[in-house]
């Protein structure tokens, strides 16, 4: 018989994992739809137009999800003086984001009207993704992993929704998928605002640091700029991760063709569903506790810490094997004739599989405390190789150059962060 904790923590991953699989089937789905409907040219300007969009977004928030796990993980309830600042730190930022893309709208090079409008049709999605990270930070903290569950559903089921309609329809194009999506992004956030209201008032049901206090004394509330001191570090490494998995739908756009754009977004939805699996155990499960512990219970961290690396290692080369498999016959199967090649690109791309695993569970040490900084550098130095590699392979390999541009700058990311995590770990010992 299993403890009783490890019996809760089996049924809370469980549960988040069938919602992990429910959302990469959509995901799935949703881009085998627009795929199929749309054709490798206007599906290539929609997914390149949507990895823009996503790639600006962490501006908005600029990590202050993920800064707040740090602080009510090392701080418990006393962390409430973060609430009021973080306020208007959202407010700002998602103004700033929303001025780059619409400067990026107006005047960034080799723009057409259709891609134009298209990012103007997902300007509610900057909005939508903060939403669901804000109240997905909230629901770790009070660990309901069943609500968590069922937040993370809300994007991913309402885009499959207006794939399901683009499909259905007579004639449908990018800038109509792009407006679904918009509006899908804007009534999550909708939804998002009660639980938002709730978090900024202080009604929060924090597991983990005993009961509230009765009698708080009085906080110190910081201001703006104390709080980007502290969240800067998780809003980079928000801001970079996008730019380092997207960067080559993008490049594949504007320097080779949208077509080309088109069969890459095809391969990197279905990595994208095959990297909820970490994601989840990762981002959605262990972050906040990983905090508490690196805090308050080390020995617990650092056993958690190892058992990771071997289980993601394990799943990482049992899926990568799996996906270059059946990608021969799966993708023509799903998609269409139109994109056979995509299974060339997606069997390079499988090799990146056991690499994002167990960077994943490796880079996980490097979320907590002064060890952000590092992580920061590691990821900008990654970014930029893949931005550096992507730019020289493109215009010569078209989609295989970028697919074995991203293994090489996935392979530096994880010996940067496997350095990074064997400093902590030495550190660890020596104290």
């Amino acid at each position: 018989m299993l403890p009783h904790s490890w019996r809760s923590a089996a049924a809370a991953i469980t549960v988040l994992w069938l919602a992990t699989l429910a959302a990469a089937g959509m995901i799935f789905l949703s881009q085998t739809l627009l795929a199929r409907r749309l054709g490798p040219s206007d599906y290539g300007l929609f997914a390149s137009s949507l990895a823009t969009v996503s790639m600006l977004a962490p501006l908005a928030g600029f990590g202050l999800s993920q800064f707040r796990l740090k602080a009510y993980g090392s701080e418990g309830w006393s962390a409430e003086r973060w609430l009021r600042p973080a306020l208007r730190f959202s407010l700002l930022s998602t103004m700033l984001a929303w001025l780059l893309l619409a400067a990026w709208a107006w005047f960034a090079p080799g723009i057409d009207a259709a891609t134009r409008t298209a990012l103007w049709a997902l300007l509610p999605v900057v909005v939508g993704l903060l939403a669901v990270d804000l109240v997905g930070s909230k629901l770790r903290l009070e660990e309901r992993h069943g609500a968590l569950a069922a937040w993370q559903l809300l994007m991913p089921g309402g885009r499959l929704l207006v794939a399901m309609l683009a499909f259905a329809a007579v004639s449908v194009s990018a800038t109509a998928v792009a407006l679904g999506y918009g509006l899908v992004a804007a009534l999550v956030a909708m939804l998002a605002a009660p639980q938002l209201w709730a978090m900024w008032r202080g009604r929060i049901d924090l597991k983990g640091h005993g009961p509230r206090p009765e009698a708080a004394s009085a906080l110190d509330i910081p201001s703006v700029a104390q709080l980007s001191a502290q969240a800067w570090a998780y809003g980079l490494a928000a801001v970079l991760y996008p730019i380092f998995f997207q960067i080559s739908t993008v490049l594949l756009k504007y320097l080779g063709s949208d077509a080309q754009a088109g069969h890459y977004g095809v391969a990197l939805a279905i990595m994208t569903a095959v990297y909820l699996l970490p994601a989840t155990i990762y981002q959605k499960f262990l972050l906040s506790r990983l905090h508490r512990w690196a805090a308050h219970d080390q020995p617990k961290f650092w056993r958690v810490y190892r058992l990771g690396n071997r289980c993601m290692a394990a799943a990482g080369a049992a899926i990568g094997l799996a996906l270059a498999a059946l990608a021969p016959w799966l993708v023509p199967a799903l998609f269409g004739s139109a994109y056979a090649g995509v299974a060339a690109v997606l069997m390079v791309l499988a090799l990146c599989t056991p690499i994002r695993f167990l960077s994943t569970s490796v880079g996980s040490v490097l979320l907590t405390a002064q060890h952000m900084r590092y992580r920061v550098l590691a990821m900008l130095a990654a970014t930029a190789a893949a931005v550096a590699l992507n730019a020289a392979a493109v215009p010569h390999y078209g989609e295989l150059g970028a697919a074995w541009a991203t293994v090489i700058a996935e392979s530096l990311l994880l010996l940067s962060m496997w350095l990074g995590a064997r400093r902590v770990m030495a550190k660890a010992v020596i104290a």
